[in-house]
């Protein structure tokens, strides 16, 4: 085993774009899938999404971290935890145990519903959404509607990856939302 890395090995700039693997024709012919997991093995590559991801919310203002199911769990978890602040699921439909608000939306390739307890978040509160992918915005346009069935504030969307092409930045900022993403890729 060779030595640890000191907290200093994570302050230089890295790639992230070349920690993501394009898998074609997935989840059907035609769709280009960018994946994160080949980000989140790479320690030095998960540690540094996170820490820029902190270092853009870490100012304050944020009470919790919603996340989208299910690579939005990892990203938001974590981000929550470096912020020191609580994270709340938004899951796909009949997995929370308790009642629930339910939105529809339509993907790419189909169709789904999430949901959110109708307790997770309080009137006002100042919450961020996240997840690892924006692609059309159906998703992300979805969780959005429930945070605010609940009377709270998105201070912003942020996501990992972008796929610009598609318009789902579009999407949200035509709801109002302030939309962020640390990596763009084309989409298609």
């Amino acid at each position: 085993m060779g030595p640890l890395l000191q907290y200093s090995d994570f302050l230089f700039p890295m790639d992230l774009k070349k920690l993501i693997r394009e898998v074609p024709d997935f989840p059907k012919p035609g769709i280009n899938f960018f994946d994160i997991t080949t980000l989140l093995k790479d320690g030095r590559g998960f540690h540094a999404t996170i820490e820029q991801l902190t270092a853009r919310y870490g100012v304050g203002g944020i009470s919790k971290v919603v996340g989208i199911e299910s690579r939005g769990f990892i990203i938001g978890a974590a981000l929550a935890q470096a912020l020191q602040v609580g994270f709340v699921p938004i899951r796909k439909l009949g997995k929370l145990p308790a009642k629930t608000l339910s939105r529809s939306y339509q993907l790419e390739y189909g169709s789904d519903h999430v949901e959110m307890h109708v307790d997770a978040l309080a009137q006002g509160e100042p919450v961020l959404l996240v997840d690892d992918l924006i692609a059309t915005g159906g998703t992300a346009e979805a969780a959005a509607q429930l945070i605010t069935d609940t009377g709270a504030r998105i201070v912003e969307c942020a996501f990992v990856i972008e796929l610009v092409d598609l318009g789902g930045r579009a999407r949200l900022e035509q709801l109002g939302h302030r939309v962020f993403a640390l990596l763009e890729f084309p989409g298609h």
